[in-house]
């Protein structure tokens, strides 16, 4: 006797939805404060205190937040001054108008550095022998006499 089945694609599963891990963010993120940026500042490497670049950080215009102005990150990491600090990494805010001025003076400065350096190469061309030549190149099809 044969066995009598019924075509797969007659046959319907309700479609499980299954939940997708992510891994957690190591540093959580603050609520967003329109005007502001955020960022996690090194006060720490290797276990060592660095002043010196959070000092620098500082100067900057960077401003540590306080963990009252954000219970979201009331967490165990929080320092003895009340700044939010995780592993060795405080947050700090800056007003989005500095960061930005600050963003658009590092983008200058790499641009002033990267005319540099091409004035600098450009300044060996030679053209009996360039250090750039445009090479144009054309690709015809067909075989001997083929159709036009």
């Amino acid at each position: 006797m044969a066995d009598v089945r019924t075509p797969r694609e007659l046959s319907s599963r309700d479609k499980v939805t299954r939940a997708v891990y992510a891994p957690p963010s190591l540093l959580p993120d603050p609520t967003p404060i329109p005007g502001f940026v955020f960022r996690w500042i090194a006060t720490h490497i290797a276990g060592k205190s660095d002043p010196t670049n959070v000092s620098k950080k500082m100067r900057e215009g960077w401003v540590p937040v306080k963990a009252a102005d954000h219970p979201e990150l009331m967490l165990t990491g929080s320092d003895k001054t009340g700044n939010v600090e995780i592993g060795g990494l405080m947050l700090c805010k800056m007003s989005a108008e500095m960061a930005q001025s600050r963003d658009e003076y590092y983008a200058r400065q790499a641009q002033a550095q990267m005319d540099s350096v091409d004035n600098h190469f450009m300044r060996n061309n030679d053209p009996r022998m360039p250090l750039f030549s445009e090479k144009k190149t054309s690709v015809e099809r067909g075989f001997g006499s083929g159709s036009k």
